[in-house]
C-alpha cells in the first residue's frame, strides 16, 4: 500500500501488478472505484482486484477522496472533481497514458460513466455494478444521508464501539460522521448533473452493467445498456443492491469474461443460469452489503 500525492490530496492507493509479469502498454489498467460513505477500497481486493490481477491484468484501488485512509478535505465532492482526482492519480502513478478500465461499484459505478464520458480517448471500457443513474436516486441518497448525518452528529456510538473492541466499526462509524457532517458531500451529491439517453449513446467502450434482480436500479441500467452502443446488462436472480459482496462467483467470472473480450456484444440482458443462481445462493453470506 502506498500514499500517492494527485491533485494537491494524498490518496491512499494498492497496487497490483499482473501475475504474468508482462508489461503490455496497449493492455488496459483496471481501476476499482468503490461507493459512497463507508466503503473503500478493501471491499473489491479479494473478490476481484485479486483474480483480476491473477488473470494477467494490472489492478490499481485506491480510496475516494475522503474516504478510508485518503485525505479528507472540506470540499470538493461532486463528479467533475472526482474525475480530476482519478486522471491526476493515474499520472501520479506514471499510467497517465495507458488505457483503463474502470470498474465501479454503486456511486463508484456513476463516477466511471462520467470519466468515460470525460476522457473517451483513456477509457476502453467500463464494468458497473449497480450504478445509481436517475435524478429519483439522487433526492433518494440525499434524504438517506441527510438522516444519517443527524444521527451521528455528537454521538457517542463510535466511543462506544470502541469501548466494545470493535475498532472497525467505530472508524467506519467516525469516517461516515466526517464525511456527512464536515465536508460538502450531500450538497455536492444534491447538485449531481443526471444523465441521459444522449450521454449514453456518446460511449465509444463497451460497457458491462450488472445488477441484482430485485434492484431499483434495474430500470436505469435497462436504460443505459438500450443506449449505449456496445451496452450488455446481466441481471443476478435473487440479490438486491449487494452483488459484490453476495455473488462473488458469478461476478467474478463476468467481470474476467468482460475484460478479456474482444468486443462487447450489442445491447442485450442476460440472466444468469438456474444452475449458477442455485450455486451462489448456497454458498452466500449472511451480512449485509455496506454500500449505500
Amino acid at each position: 500500500m502506498a500514499v500517492v500525492l494527485a491533485n494537491s490530496l494524498r490518496f491512499h492507493v494498492q497496487r497490483l501488478p499482473a501475475a504474468d509479469g508482462a508489461d503490455a502498454p496497449d493492455r488496459p489498467v483496471v481501476v476499482f472505484l468503490h461507493g459512497l460513505v463507508v466503503d473503500n477500497l478493501s471491499s473489491f481486493y479479494c473478490p476481484l482486484a485479486v483474480p483480476v490481477a491473477r488473470s494477467g491484468h494490472e489492478a490499481v484501488l485506491y480510496d475516494l477522496r475522503g474516504h478510508g485512509r485518503t485525505e479528507r478535505p472540506a470540499s470538493g465532492y461532486d463528479s467533475r472533481t472526482a474525475v480530476r482526482d482519478l486522471f491526476a492519480l493515474l499520472g501520479a502513478l506514471g499510467l497517465g497514458q495507458r488505457p483503463v478500465h474502470l470498474v465501479g461499484n454503486s456511486y463508484g459505478g456513476t463516477l466511471a460513466l462520467h470519466a468515460a464520458l470525460a476522457r473517451p480517448d483513456l477509457v476502453a471500457g467500463l464494468t458497473l455494478l449497480e450504478p445509481p443513474l436517475g435524478g429519483a436516486w439522487v433526492e433518494n441518497m440525499v434524504d438517506t444521508l441527510s438522516a444519517a448525518a443527524l444521527s451521528l452528529e455528537d454521538s457517542p456510538v463510535p466511543a462506544e464501539l470502541l469501548t466494545l473492541r470493535l475498532r472497525k466499526a467505530a472508524n467506519l462509524t467516525a469516517i461516515a460522521d466526517a464525511l456527512l457532517n464536515r465536508t460538502t458531500l450531500i450538497d455536492d451529491i444534491a447538485a449531481s448533473r443526471t444523465f441521459t439517453p444522449a450521454d449514453y449513446a456518446r460511449l465509444r467502450c463497451p460497457v458491462l452493467i450488472v445488477c441484482g434482480e430485485h434492484s431499483e436500479l434495474v430500470p436505469g441500467a435497462r436504460e443505459l445498456a438500450r443506449h449505449a452502443p456496445r451496452g450488455a446488462l446481466r441481471i443476478l436472480p435473487g440479490l438486491g443492491h449487494d452483488v459484490l459482496k453476495e455473488s462473488s462467483g458469478v461476478l467474478r467470472e463476468c467481470v474476467l469474461a468482460h475484460l478479456d473480450a474482444t468486443a462487447a456484444p450489442p445491447a442485450t440482458t442476460v440472466t444468469a443460469t438456474a444452475a449458477e443462481a442455485e450455486a451462489e445462493a448456497a454458498a452466500r453470506p449472511r451480512a449485509g452489503a455496506l454500500v449505500p
